[in-house]
């Protein structure tokens, strides 16, 4: 087992009050995407409150959905990510969300049975954002192996 999990952050601008029908589809699946994720292979943990309802955290704003999560690695992400039915969300995203130039999403390396925090998610986009992927904060694009 490795001594490290990858975290995820990923923060969404809504086009309309999640309550809308412009959103209706989109909250439609959420429990069916979010299972199919948990039955993911290498799903670790995700974001959520008491009531098991991630969209009810909103600490980057009100129109702002966030999605945080941890995996066994990169590729287990990725396959959920790319390769599951959750595409068919991912094609539909501009139905639903703003297109943002700022990098919106971020991974980074936890160690293995750490639940991040959005805090601590905040400084990783931060970090990002200014430095561009690194060690610390990474994209799937450039991504970085855990540190041994």
């Amino acid at each position: 087992m490795s001594a490290y999990h990858l975290a995820q952050l990923n923060i969404a601008w809504m086009k309309a009050p999640l309550e809308s029908p412009e959103m209706a589809d989109f909250v439609a699946n959420l429990e069916r995407i979010n299972a199919l994720a948990e039955a993911s292979p290498g799903y670790v943990w995700r974001l959520q409150d008491e009531a098991g309802d991630a969209t009810a955290i909103r600490p980057f704003g009100d129109e702002v959905l966030v999605n945080m999560s941890v995996w066994r690695d990169v590729q287990s992400l990725s396959d959920y990510v790319y390769k599951s039915a959750h595409t068919e969300m991912l094609k539909r995203r501009r139905e639903w969300f703003e297109r943002v130039e700022q990098a919106h999403q971020v991974l980074w390396w936890v160690p293995a049975g750490h639940r991040p925090d959005v805090v601590e998610a905040a400084e990783r986009l931060a970090h990002l954002r200014e430095h561009g992927a690194t060690q610390q904060a990474f994209t799937f694009r450039h991504a970085f192996a855990a540190s041994a």
